[in-house]
């Protein structure tokens, strides 16, 4: 599956156009490697998102095209999350 449909059926990022920007950007990695918006996700890929001053670390636990809204979080399990220091 796509980053960006990823982010966006995980609930991680709440729409698809965001997901894609922030990924244009350079904020995400997956596995240590700089990854685009149509870069592909599988289930134990490490996603690493920088939100502004907090990098957000998380581990993909199944791969869907859509879920619920309450379901959403068990795609993903958080490793770690870790406030930048400001500049």
């Amino acid at each position: 599956m796509r980053l960006d449909k990823f982010l966006k059926v995980s609930r991680l990022i709440k729409r698809r156009t965001l997901a894609k920007e922030v990924a244009d950007k350079g904020r995400i990695t997956i596995n240590g490697q700089q990854a685009k918006a149509s870069s592909n996700v599988k289930d134990g890929d490490e996603l690493t998102v920088r939100f502004g001053q907090k990098l957000v670390t998380v581990r993909v636990d199944k791969i869907q095209e859509t879920t619920k809204k309450d379901a959403a979080a068990e795609m993903y399990t958080i490793v770690k999350e870790e406030k930048l220091a400001e500049e």
